[in-house]
């Protein structure tokens, strides 16, 4: 091997002042400035008051989910004739009930036939009410054979219409 050829030193000074090379250090995530901080302070506050508006939200129509399983139940006892004429009652008590939930009872709890009607319509943002009307004028008061012979058709669409009207009734706050 041959020997290493002699620095000079200045060179070798030059060396020996070297120094690995130094990172920076991370730049920091939490915001520089007070606006910054701020702005994130009241995005926060507007998530909160979003959440706890979802919450009342959800909390005030837990009649609605309540109604619209009941309703299931109904659809069920509507689709074999022998049930049927239970079920067109029943359907009438879930209307009902959903509106003593929503109103008050004074309001609701003497209502029946027309008045009834115009209720379900002036509640009903999608017409579901004149669909609802063969039921509470007709439907409710005939003999168990007619209601039994009922197409299963016209049954649907009282369960269509009565979901409707659950999911979309308006009530003033």
């Amino acid at each position: 091997m041959e020997p290493a050829a002699k620095l000079d030193p200045i060179t070798e000074t030059a060396l020996r002042s070297l120094h690995d090379i130094v990172a920076p250090a991370p730049v920091s995530w939490w915001p520089q400035t007070w606006g910054w901080a701020l702005v994130a302070a009241l995005l926060a506050f507007a998530v909160l008051l979003v959440l706890l508006r979802w919450i009342k939200r959800y909390r005030a129509n837990a009649y609605r989910r309540e109604a619209l399983t009941l309703l299931e139940g109904v659809a069920d006892k509507l689709r074999h004739p022998v049930t049927r004429p239970d079920a067109i009652r029943e359907l009438a008590e879930v209307l009902k009930r959903t509106a003593l939930a929503a109103w008050p009872r004074d309001e609701v709890a003497c209502l029946s036939g027309d008045g009834w009607v115009r209720f379900l319509d002036a509640h009903d943002e999608d017409g579901a009410g004149r669909t609802l009307e063969r039921l509470l004028d007709d439907f409710e008061y005939h003999g168990a054979e007619i209601v039994a012979d009922l197409p299963s058709n016209v049954c649907g669409d009282l369960v269509i219409a009565a979901g409707k009207w659950i999911e979309q009734h308006h009530v003033s706050a």
